[in-house]
């Protein structure tokens, strides 16, 4: 007897209807693939019902959490025959052993060379279940308990309000001991628990902000990975005022104070390094919102070659940085990575025969043999004021972390005038216009043409993860794009671009992307460039003289990045704009 198609079959279950897999089958002839992954992209149909379809069709039992049979037996020690890092690549979830027989959950029970290797590995017959992708890595993560859960087992354990000590682990110099605090088998204070678990579970995750807020009818957790925001398991409402008060004993804030914003900072251990942890509050009208942001200083490489600067854009980089005074201006918007990219340019440019000193609010990144300054404007430690000590320091290079003000902006101008390399930020769409913008604070065109050395804009791109992410054939409005973009900026040939799209796997945690890269338009300032800044400072001239120069804007360094498979066409547009 043949087998059923899936179609028949789902058309039987009146799940779908002709029209739809007729709709289906065309997609599936353009696009390739399988007709039930064509099904769940046009939306007719989940992942669950395919599956459950699949199961029909195949003979294969289907094992899910609501039907107990995707619920691992533990003490087999199944955990050591299937490593946590196998189920996660290969969508398996050992289920129970008996005799010479091991179960096994899987996504595609049709891989049968998948299914040789969990043989071959177990020394076992193998039994298969076939269940969804999203059910099989939920059971992954609390079969094997893996630290991307832990705010799920502490919401959904017992509160109680004994022996909190060892929970609270602190280390001499004053750190929170992660790695101490999670690892207790105390059950402590819910509170604290969760602060802990939330902390961890940030770091695993790679998280730069934690976001918590109060609404009316809810709590909300959020991490911020690679620039986005995605949400997280909820605390429970009534845990909600002990947490911010347990995040505020941590930074010495007043936890009485509910009514006014308030800053402040710790540091935690956690797996033999050092996480530096901003802490700012605000009154809102459900309640105090909470955002932590984690400073992980061993995760950031302050290396300029490996910035993702294109050869032109770090040739202007070290021409300019070899200059003996001048001013070197960073622009982007806030989170663009400014302060790293000047970090990194400190560090490649340090020796000890030089004095370096920096302006900075907060001091973010610290770098051994450089003397760097937190701004307190509250007691008159401004960038200007800062700046102006400075120069009765004798320094020869300085940082000022941002440009914000008139009074700032002249100081700096003076100190590359008196023979001092000064770099600092600005908050500007590209780079060309911080030249305006410095002129409107009430800076001298001819001045700001005599020391500016180098204008540099950038943004920040997920990467795409190496792990999954597919090639695909691109749209005729991306190719025609593409097209578009060469007429302007020499861009590679068409035909040898390959464009990858992010599809999502465990070890990006389903998101496609796995961390960031900077993309760059860098501008050296010319003859040319200085004798229109001095006379006609027109943004529209200078545009022009710099593509003739051979420089290219922001979009055409994205573009670069989508031709070398870095990021998605979809990422790069996201963050740039097209230049006038």
């Amino acid at each position: 007897m043949s087998r059923k198609k899936l179609g028949e079959i789902l058309i039987e279950q009146r799940i779908i209807n002709d029209e739809q897999l007729t709709k289906a089958l065309k997609y599936q002839q353009q696009n390739k693939g399988l007709i039930g992954e064509a099904l769940v992209k046009l939306g007719y149909i989940n992942e669950e019902q395919l599956v459950i379809a699949l199961s029909k069709q195949l003979g294969i039992p289907y094992a899910s959490v609501s039907n107990q049979i995707l619920k691992p037996e533990k003490g087999q020690g199944m955990e050591k025959i299937i490593t946590e890092k196998f189920a996660r690549d290969n969508y398996v979830i050992p289920l129970f052993v008996e005799g010479g027989m091991i179960a096994i959950a899987m996504s595609d029970p049709t891989d049968l060379m998948l299914i040789d290797n969990i043989r071959a590995m177990t020394g076992m017959e193998v039994q298969t279940f076939i269940s969804t992708k999203a059910q099989i890595l939920k059971v992954i993560d609390s079969f094997y308990q893996s630290e991307t859960h832990l705010i799920d087992e502490v919401v959904d354990s017992k509160a109680s309000a004994e022996d909190t000590n060892d929970i609270d682990s602190m280390t001499a110099d004053g750190k929170l001991d992660l790695d101490k605090a999670i690892m207790s088998k105390s059950s402590g204070a819910q509170a604290i628990k969760l602060v802990n678990a939330i902390l961890k579970q940030a770091i695993a995750e790679r998280a730069s902000d934690v976001h918590l807020e109060k609404y009316d009818e809810k709590i909300s957790l959020r991490f911020r990975i690679d620039g986005v925001l995605h949400e997280r398991t909820n605390p429970p409402k009534d845990l909600f005022d002990n947490v911010i008060a347990r995040v505020k004993i941590l930074s010495k804030l007043n936890i009485a104070e509910k009514r006014l914003p308030q800053d402040g900072s710790f540091s935690i251990r956690y797996q033999n390094r050092t996480i530096e942890v901003r802490v700012a509050t605000c009154p809102t009208v459900f309640g105090e919102k909470l955002v932590m942001r984690l400073l992980d200083k061993g995760s950031v490489e302050l290396n300029l070659d490996k910035m993702g600067l294109d050869p032109e854009q770090k040739r202007d980089f070290f021409q300019a940085a070899d200059s003996p005074h001048g001013l070197i201006l960073v622009t982007g918007p806030t989170g663009s990575g400014k302060t790293t990219t000047l970090a990194a340019l400190l560090t490649t440019i340090k020796t000890p025969e030089m004095n370096f000193l920096t302006l900075e609010d907060p001091v973010e990144v610290k770098i051994d043999g450089i003397s760097q300054v937190q701004i307190k404007p509250e007691i008159g430690l401004t960038f200007a004021a800062g700046l102006r000590s400075f120069l009765r320091m004798d320094p020869d290079v300085i940082l000022v972390g941002e440009t914000r003000d008139n009074e700032t902006a002249e100081a700096c101008i003076k100190a590359a005038m008196t023979g001092h390399l000064v770099l600092s930020t600005l908050h500007t769409n590209n780079a060309i216009e911080a030249i305006p913008r410095l002129i409107d604070m009430g800076v001298e065109p001819y001045l700001l043409a005599s020391t500016l050395l180098l204008t540099e804009a950038q943004r920040l791109v997920r990467r795409l993860c190496p792990e999954c992410k597919q090639p695909y054939k691109p749209t005729q409005e991306e190719l025609e794009m593409f097209r578009r973009e060469s007429m302007i900026n020499p861009l590679p040939d068409l035909n040898k671009v390959i464009f990858y799209k992010p599809r999502g796997c465990p070890k990006c945690f389903n998101i496609g992307y796995q961390g960031r890269v900077a993309i760059y338009e860098t501008y050296f300032i010319t003859e040319e460039l200085k004798r229109i800044i001095t006379h006609e400072p027109d943004m529209l001239k200078m545009k022009e003289v710099t593509k003739k120069q051979g420089r290219w804007d922001l979009r055409a360094s994205g573009w670069r990045k989508v031709y070398a498979g870095v990021t998605s066409v979809e990422e790069m547009l996201s963050t740039t704009i097209v230049e006038m």
